[in-house]
Formats: C-alpha cells, sequence, structure tokens
C-alpha cells in the first residue's frame, strides 16, 4: 500500500468519523431531548436554590444567596423561563410524544 493510498483511506475514515459526530451531536433528533433534560435538571436547581423568587419560603435562601454573584447571569434568563414555563407535566409530555 503506497502512502499516497494510505493517506486517502485515513482521510476517509476521518471524514466517516467527523460525519457521525456531527450528526450524534447536533443534527439528531435525540439532541434536543438531551438539551431539554440538561434545562430542566437547570432548573430544578435553581429554584431549589432560589424558590423565595417565587414566593416559596426557605429556610436556606440565606445561604444560597452567596450563590448569587456566581449566578446573576442565569438568574434573570431562568426567572423568565420559569414564568413563561408550561407545566411539568405538559412538557414531559411533549418530549415522549404523549
Amino acid at each position: 500500500m503506497t502512502l499516497a493510498a494510505r493517506i486517502e483511506r485515513t482521510k476517509l475514515i476521518l471524514t466517516e468519523w467527523l460525519k457521525g459526530l456531527y450528526h450524534g451531536m447536533i443534527s439528531h433528533p435525540a439532541y434536543e431531548k438531551i438539551e431539554k433534560e440538561a434545562e430542566d435538571i437547570e432548573d430544578t436547581f435553581m429554584l431549589a436554590c432560589f424558590p423565595d423568587a417565587f414566593g416559596i419560603p426557605s429556610p436556606v435562601s440565606y445561604y444560597t444567596a452567596e450563590l448569587l454573584p456566581f449566578l446573576e447571569n442565569e438568574f434573570e434568563a431562568w426567572e423568565r423561563r420559569m414564568w413563561d414555563r408550561d407545566t411539568l407535566i405538559e412538557r414531559k409530555g411533549q418530549q415522549y410524544h404523549f
């Protein structure tokens, strides 16, 4: 096998691998489901840290206030997302096509 043939074979294998990687990370339908699930987990964490933003009293709020400087960029977007969000049952139903 010549060097040119080996290089061409390696390029073909690499191209096929990169197409599969792109399909798995960007264009596959499961990507949206994974992204929504990650968003749900992040929203749950933020709600556990800052329930007083929605009028839910929490004794932990005093301690989680220390996290505000680190989460200030995400806090406003999270609060807007939570106010505009459908119920959890509707969101999970969309995810699993109920």
